[in-house]
């Protein structure tokens, strides 16, 4: 399958109306937001878990990174509630499961084999820094090479410089209202901006959301790794 695969091109939807589609497994479904591959994929999706569903055990051959949206995400690691950040690193595995339910940001195949952190963040109980401008705060969750992530909040008002992303940039707005010279963007809102791409952003109203950057290969090749 190929949906939205071409990296170099910007993409914007509205996640909240996409379909839930099925996965190989009873309970769980996704919202495919890009994938490219069969089953096995470089895939961002949004995956719903409903009350006591699970997955069987599996392996990450090319990692795994998740943002806890809603509800109680577990493993044999523990019980994540919302708010938590995850990364399983290529060649993990687990045995996934929800006893409450939940809802997850979850990409797949796409970490450097190198970086074999496992990351478990409680987003919840951490700290914000000061952002670089005004009303800005930040909170790092991981760093690998040239690519960041971490929490970004804005408060009512505040204007970001004009930037550009040399390796891209993945948003995803989680509350309140983002915006930029392309659009008005609600909670709910992906976007993904392609290597080289620029804009200046800023929030009204006030927004928090998700954010990666320098992750973004200029191509990808059949396996989903970079070419």
């Amino acid at each position: 399958m190929e949906l939205r695969a071409d990296l170099s091109q910007r993409v914007m939807l509205d996640t909240t109306s996409l379909p839930w589609a099925p996965s190989p497994l009873a309970g769980v479904e996704r919202r495919l937001l890009d994938r490219l591959g069969g089953e096995v994929a470089r895939a961002t999706s949004i995956v719903r878990y409903a009350p006591g569903s699970h997955f069987d055990r599996h392996s990450h051959g090319g990692g795994e990174e998740i943002l806890v949206l809603q509800g109680t995400f577990s493993d044999e690691a523990g019980d994540h509630p919302v708010g938590t950040y995850l990364r399983n690193p290529a060649g993990s595995s687990h045995a996934p499961f929800s006893a409450e339910g939940c809802t997850l940001l979850v990409k797949l195949h796409q970490m450097h084999p190198a970086d074999q952190q496992t990351v478990g963040i409680a987003t919840p109980s951490r700290d914000w820094l000061p952002g670089l401008v005004p009303g800005l705060e930040v909170m790092p969750l991981h760093a690998y090479g040239s690519e960041h992530v971490a929490l970004v909040r804005w408060a009512p008002g505040t204007v970001f410089q004009p930037h550009g992303h040399p390796g891209g940039e993945e948003i995803l707005v989680l509350e309140g209202v983002f915006q930029d010279e392309q659009g008005t963007y609600p909670a709910g809102s992906w976007l993904r901006n392609p290597p080289g791409s620029a804009h200046r952003p800023w929030s009204d109203s006030g927004c928090t959301i998700w954010v990666k950057t320098g992750h973004l290969p200029a191509t990808v090749g059949p396996d989903g790794a970079a070419a």
